[in-house]
């Protein structure tokens, strides 16, 4: 005799509110962009300064500006503010394990988006 799972599917059972709707579009809003997908990226190694995030992502210092301040808003990463200096990190452990499941997801529905030797994800 076999044994049936008779769990509910992940997530059964839970209904989507517009409070729920609304924050997932805002998050979206925030993955929509390349460039703040990549500093979220960046960010999983810990914290950095606005001008080597924008150094490294190539974009000018008042553009990573706007990219942190829609990042900040939306809750994603938050500033840590030492004299005139401020480092930016992922505002929960949370963000860095949901960044991992979306780019093992990317790579699951594009296997071939990684194909190069400098790939680090």
């Amino acid at each position: 005799m076999s044994t049936v799972d008779t769990a509910p599917p992940h997530g059964a059972g839970r209904v989507a509110t517009a409070a729920h709707t609304a924050a997932m579009a805002h998050l979206g809003h925030a993955l929509s962009d390349a460039t703040r997908s990549a500093i979220l990226l960046s960010l999983r190694d810990g914290a950095q300064c606005p001008a080597d995030l924008a150094e490294g992502l190539g974009v000018s210092r008042q553009r990573m500006s706007n990219h942190l301040a829609t990042l900040r808003g939306c809750g994603l990463v938050e500033a840590e503010r030492t004299g005139r200096h401020a480092h930016y990190r992922l505002a929960h452990l949370d963000v860095a394990a949901a960044l991992d499941a979306m780019l093992s997801l990317a790579l699951a529905l594009d296997p071939t988006c990684c194909d190069n030797q400098e790939c680090t994800c």
